[in-house]
């Protein structure tokens, strides 16, 4: 009696273990059959993302693939790969763009500093040289690792302005002239921000018909800096900026100037850049802000992570951080999501 006992107790046992060993092989059997949904119900997205240090002083380590978190709302998206931008990943093509309108007198001796730091790129960043005037863009050197080359063609804005005169288009027009390829693409803006095509048209009088034609300054930030903004991070084009007085009516208007330099930092916070400023005021010199814009360079990573696609391809709101101690991940605020395959 008691050995029969014994035996249905070990039989017992041995279901157990059997209903176990079930449990655990159908979720080993499961799980990947789970991520393999996830993976395939995917498109992959890159960025190019910038490690900034909150304090310049301090050496950054490395960052590591697990170290970037990517949500979109609250969900936690898939990072695949996190490559530095170094090596033979190291290529970049940096546009300088100069405003036309720029006060000559005062911008003199920084273009000495924008000189100094197109000389200094290494040889992997292929230089271009542009000037901004009448809504489009005057490339007077295109991309060259000839770095000598591109130091030649920076020359002193033409202190002129003209009723057709805004950065933002000239932005624009030249992102969509910009051959795609994979490599970092950036825009270095020098300008006060102004938008002299809008902010110079004459609107009828409130007071009447009689009264004629006025002139105001913009109400607002120009348009045109959200559509630079979004066709910017469209192609994946960092913009950062300067901030140099212009010339004119609207360069005296304390109103004005501050719209140009928001408009500024608006593209540069959309895109992933810098902009960089005292104030409304002309700085004595680029160079600490050149020497940032180094370190900037210097700590970017091609980002590459899973999204859930729509039917079609749009920007999709997305938050790339890390916990890391004194870094800050500097990025577009919205990707560019290809819509689903077929």
């Amino acid at each position: 009696m008691k050995d029969h006992k014994e035996s249905k107790i070990k039989s017992y046992k041995r279901m157990l273990q059997l209903g176990a060993l079930c449990v655990v092989a159908f979720s080993w059997q499961t799980a990947p059959s789970q991520q393999k949904a996830v993976t395939e119900g995917t498109v992959q997205v890159h960025m190019v993302i910038t490690d900034a240090a909150l304090r310049i002083d301090k050496k950054l380590p490395p960052l590591q693939r697990e170290d970037v978190k990517v949500k979109q709302g609250k969900t936690l998206l898939k990072v695949t790969q996190l490559i530095p931008a170094q090596g033979s990943n190291a290529a970049l093509q940096l546009m300088i763009m100069i405003d036309d309108t720029l006060d000559t007198a005062a911008s003199g001796n920084n273009l000495n500093d924008l000189k100094a730091f197109i000389s200094a790129q290494p040889a992997s960043t292929d230089i271009g040289v542009a000037y901004m005037s009448n809504a489009t863009t005057n490339v007077a050197q295109n991309f060259t690792a000839d770095h000598a080359l591109a130091v030649k063609a920076v020359r002193q804005p033409r202190g002129a302005s003209s009723a057709m005169d805004s950065p933002y288009l000239s932005l624009i027009s030249l992102v969509k002239s910009w051959p795609q390829q994979n490599v970092r693409r950036e825009v270095l803006m020098v300008t006060d921000g102004i938008d002299r095509l809008r902010g110079e048209k004459p609107a009828r009088s409130r007071l009447g018909p009689n009264f004629g034609p006025v002139y105001h300054s913009m109400p607002t930030i120009s348009v045109d800096a959200t559509s630079a903004s979004e066709i910017s991070q469209r192609y994946n084009v960092i913009v950062n900026s300067i901030y140099a007085v212009g010339i004119g009516r609207s360069a005296r208007s304390s109103f004005d100037l501050q719209l140009g330099l928001s408009g500024l930092t608006k593209i540069a916070d959309e895109t992933g850049g810098d902009c960089f400023s005292l104030s409304t005021s002309n700085p004595v010199s680029f160079t600490p802000y050149l020497e940032t814009l180094q370190k900037r360079l210097s700590n970017q990573y091609f980002l590459v992570f899973q999204v859930v696609p729509g039917k079609k391809a749009g920007f999709q709101r997305v938050n790339v951080q890390t916990e890391l101690p004194n870094s800050k991940i500097l990025v577009p605020n919205n990707a560019w999501v290809p819509a689903a395959t077929e």
